[in-house]
């Protein structure tokens, strides 16, 4: 009995003690598991970047943009993964100090951000600064598009107000100096941009009229409204003359917060327009006109992904014509819409892009 009670105590014990290694063992695999999960997941899943890290920290001068690059390989589709902080004002927005950490839920990827600050413990929620929040893209390179310039028709020209004379008869006039208008003392605006007829767009396709483009070239305070009345230049970026146009400021647009994403059509389909000069060269950071508006649903944020022209070419040994198909040379992010016409920024480009290449909706291929 001794024995047998030694015995069961013995085993009593090692099956004890085998359990303990068995649920270390298993807590083990399963950390191993769940740690080895994102490698496996980032081969099979398409939306990954093959080298994303499993955390990142946001810095100032980070762009979204930039941080969609390194988790995916289709920056555009970042809402699809994007896991919005629920405790917080803004849950889409992300912040410098902000750790975004890479999870996998059900099997799919999802990307949350762990908020750096110092909150009380109750369930109250810490509101961040709106403009403080990391843009889309780097802000300097289309701050002088977001008020300008502007795509109008031929009525809203037509009807524009104009500069008739320079104080002191003055032909050319520049920053500080005074001029007289007509058309505008039925306005009760304080400042006016002045503006000249720029390039009128044409689609090359349908040779629809798309608008003209109202070149921004001057700043221009009232000082006395009536017919006609008196203005002051506060900036000019290029010489004001006679006849040139004014519109009101109704108020001056900050960048907007917008995100990327393919459009909500799929089947888009414009092309890029000619640019201001012949000689431009359209590369990574340009910023270029499309043949899509906001009458095709096209909305700030929407991504296109840029097409080589299909072109037909003769075979030099046999004489023969064959067709060069359409290639993937870029991508392009909307910032500013009209009607008709839509200013994008190209974000890469594999080769020069040259107008009349085509935009479609990168979600295209799926």
């Amino acid at each position: 009995m001794i024995m047998i009670a030694i015995y069961q105590k013995t085993s009593t014990s090692i099956l004890r003690i085998a359990s303990k290694k068995a649920i270390a063992g298993f807590i083990g695999m399963l950390t191993a598991m769940v740690f080895s999960l994102p490698a496996s997941f980032a081969a099979e899943s398409p939306i990954l970047a093959a080298d994303y890290p499993q955390r990142y920290t946001v810095v100032d001068g980070d762009t979204l943009w930039a941080i969609s690059g390194r988790f995916l390989r289709d920056p555009w589709r970042w809402p699809e993964v994007w896991q919005g902080n629920p405790q917080v004002e803004n849950p889409d927005l992300i912040y410098p100090g902000d750790v975004l950490v890479m999870t996998f839920i059900d099997g799919k990827p999802s990307l949350r951000s762990l908020r750096r600050e110092t909150v009380r413990l109750s369930p109250t929620a810490r509101p961040l600064d709106y403009a403080d929040a990391i843009p889309a893209i780097d802000p300097s390179a289309i701050q002088a598009y977001i008020n300008a310039p502007l795509v109008t028709d031929e009525n809203e020209m037509a009807e524009a107000g104009y500069i008739v004379d320079g104080f002191e008869n003055h032909l050319i006039m520049g920053k500080y100096d005074q001029f007289y208008a007509r058309g505008i003392d039925n306005q009760e605006a304080d400042e006016y941009r002045v503006f000249r007829p720029g390039r009128h767009f044409v689609d090359p396709v349908s040779e629809e009229s798309l608008g003209w483009e109202a070149e921004h070239i001057a700043d221009a305070r009232m000082l006395r409204a009536g017919d006609p009345s008196r203005l002051s230049i506060l900036n000019s970026y290029s010489d004001v003359s006679i006849r040139d146009r004014l519109r009101p400021i109704d108020k001056k647009e900050s960048l907007p917060f917008f995100y990327p994403k393919a459009p909500s059509n799929v089947n888009l389909r414009g092309v890029i327009l000619q640019p201001k000069t012949q000689t431009t060269e359209i590369g990574a950071l340009s910023v270029v006109a499309i043949t899509l508006g906001e009458r095709e649903g096209v909305s700030p944020g929407d991504v296109f992904r840029i097409l080589s022209q299909s072109m037909i070419k003769k075979d030099p040994m046999t004489k023969e014509q064959y067709s060069i198909p359409e290639e993937k040379i870029g991508l392009l992010l909307v910032f500013r819409t009209f009607e008709k016409v839509s200013y994008a920024i190209v974000t890469n480009s594999s080769r020069s892009i040259r107008p009349l290449d085509i935009v479609v909706s990168p979600n295209l291929e799926k």
